[in-house]
């Protein structure tokens, strides 16, 4: 594997992530349909451990291939991004929803 596509697993794993996130929160604020904060919350349940698997993944890769070792921690760094993302949609969700 080379260090674009390290570097492109970690964009692409965070950027799908995010945009996901941000269509159920976006969605739910412009139409209110609660079925978009449902899907939301679903998305973190789902999306923990897909981040958590790749970040590890990319990690053993990186032990394994020492060449390859920084790269592989930046592009977990980037997925890692998602965390406090996640955390601020989580609460404001909670909050749009009167919980």
């Amino acid at each position: 594997m080379k260090n674009k596509d390290i570097m492109n697993i970690g964009k692409f794993t965070f950027l799908t992530f995010l945009i996901l996130g941000n269509i159920c929160l976006i969605g739910y604020m412009i139409a209110k349909i609660e079925a978009l904060a449902y899907y939301g919350f679903v998305l973190l349940l789902f999306a923990t451990p897909v981040n958590l698997v790749v970040i590890i993944i990319l990690i053993i890769y990186g032990i394994i291939h020492q060449s390859y070792l920084k790269d592989c921690i930046k592009a977990s760094l980037i997925i890692c991004i998602n965390i406090p993302i996640a955390i601020l949609y989580f609460y404001l969700g909670m909050f749009l929803m009167d919980f």
